[in-house]
C-alpha cells in the first residue's frame, strides 16, 4: 500500500512539473508573438529608397541602356501577414541616339508567408500608373500618356533594428502598349533589382 502512495506521489509531482515546464514554454512563446505583433502594430508606417539596376525588356532593350536608379518607397503595416507597398521611379537610359524615359507610381501587396527571427522573405504584385516615352535616333519623341499596367517581385527584408530595416527586392514592370500616331507604338518592360533601407515610424 505504501508503494502504492509513493508512485502516486511521485507520478504527480512529475505531471506538475511537466506541466510547469511546458506552461512557462507556452508563456514565452506568446510573449514572444505579442512582442512581435506590438512591434508591427506600433510600426505601421515606414519610408525609404530603393537602389539598384534597372532591366530595359523587350522593345525598350535596343532604346535604352541599362543603368542604376533609385526608387522611392512606403509601406504600411496593414497587418502581421501584409504590407502595402507603394512606389515611385523616374529614370532616362540613352543608347546610340535613341533613349526611353520611365516613369512609373506603383501599388502593390506585399505578402509575407512566415518570419524567422529578424529574416522574412515575401512576395509582391499590384497595379500601377505609367507613362514610359520613347525617342528614335532622328530625334522623334513619343506622345506622353499616362497607362495602366502591373507589376510583380520578390524579396527579403532584414531588420537591423526597431527602426531600420534593410533588404533586397526583385521588381518586374510592366506598362501596357500606348498607341501613338507619329511614332512606333510605345510597347516594353523592365526588371528592377534593388537594394533597399526602410525607416519605420
Amino acid at each position: 500500500m505504501t508503494n502504492i502512495i509513493l508512485k502516486l506521489v511521485a507520478l504527480t509531482v512529475m505531471s506538475f512539473l511537466f506541466s510547469q515546464v511546458h506552461a512557462k514554454d507556452d508563456v514565452k512563446s506568446e510573449a514572444k508573438k505579442a512582442v512581435s505583433a506590438s512591434n508591427r502594430q506600433v510600426n505601421k508606417h515606414a519610408i525609404g529608397i530603393g537602389l539598384g539596376q534597372t532591366f530595359l525588356l523587350g522593345n525598350f532593350e535596343n532604346k535604352g541602356d541599362d543603368k542604376i536608379v533609385a526608387d522611392l518607397l512606403y509601406t504600411y503595416s496593414a497587418s502581421y501577414s501584409f504590407d502595402l507597398l507603394l512606389g515611385a521611379h523616374n529614370s532616362k537610359h540613352e543608347y546610340r541616339g535613341k533613349s526611353v524615359y520611365l516613369r512609373g507610381y506603383t501599388m502593390s501587396i506585399k505578402g509575407r508567408s512566415y518570419e524567422y527571427d529578424s529574416f522574412s522573405p515575401y512576395l509582391l504584385g499590384g497595379l500601377g500608373f505609367y507613362m514610359p516615352e520613347i525617342k528614335d535616333s532622328d530625334g522623334k519623341m513619343s506622345e506622353a500618356k499616362y497607362t495602366f499596367g502591373f507589376n510583380a517581385g520578390a524579396g527579403v527584408d532584414l531588420r537591423l533594428n526597431q527602426k531600420v530595416i534593410a533588404g533586397l527586392m526583385t521588381h518586374y514592370h510592366y506598362p501596357f502598349e500606348i498607341k501613338q500616331d507619329e511614332t512606333e507604338n510605345v510597347r516594353g518592360s523592365y526588371f528592377k533589382l534593388l537594394l533597399t533601407l526602410m525607416y519605420q515610424f
